[in-house]
């Protein structure tokens, strides 16, 4: 049962960005702007990662050649979402991100080399935050007004070759982005309730 007066956020912006948004699988032929896309992430760049870690890297992949290329790594139930949707996003970890970690943590200007050394450390928590940060992105996706529809249906090895060929990304999902069609819509499906998931010790 939800309690939507609990929350400070107005029923409305409630349903826009959770109880009415679904995973859109088609989208009307309107144009996504690249200024709607800044917007995005102006707001949700100020979700918190561990140690103010960015490892998220997006590639926008708006021109036919280029969707081309993505699809013949798209697994056939994607291939079509893929060619035909507004904007595709495909959102990688970077796992050289500690390069920029003596600006973004100035406190602690040794991080790099210290914490962050050690390169399996590193992908481990640059895989965990750039999901995070995925996550962020989707809610502002919503707050945009605009649909996401998530793909991991792919050849991740043949995305990573294509799209980041110097090895040091790797891709975590293809977001399918624009404005959905009334009908692009699958049922929702079941949602664990709280006290399956939560336990008080």
């Amino acid at each position: 049962m939800t309690t939507p007066n609990a929350l400070t956020l107005d029923s409305a912006a409630q349903d826009q960005l959770f109880r009415q948004a679904h995973t859109a699988d088609s989208f009307s032929g309107e144009e996504v702007p690249d200024s709607t896309l800044r917007a995005i992430h102006e707001l949700v760049k100020y979700g918190p990662t561990s140690f103010n870690q960015q490892p998220l890297r997006i590639v926008l992949v708006r021109s036919r050649e280029a969707r081309e290329r993505l699809v013949s790594h798209m697994f056939e139930p994607n291939k079509e979402k893929t060619l035909n949707a507004p904007v595709i996003a495909i959102l990688a970890a970077d796992y050289e991100f500690h390069e920029e970690l003596p600006r973004l943590v100035p406190h602690f200007p040794d991080a790099k080399d210290t914490i962050f050394a050690a390169r399996e450390f590193r992908e481990a928590s640059a895989e965990f935050n750039a999901a995070l940060q995925i996550a962020y992105f989707i809610v502002g996706v919503r707050a945009a007004g605009l649909a996401a529809g998530p793909m991991t249906g792919y050849d991740a090895v043949g995305i990573n070759k294509v799209f980041f060929p110097e090895g040091d990304h790797t891709v975590l999902t293809v977001i399918a982005l624009g404005f959905p069609q009334e009908d692009s819509y699958h049922p929702r499906l079941p949602r664990l309730d709280y006290d399956e998931i939560v336990s008080t010790v």
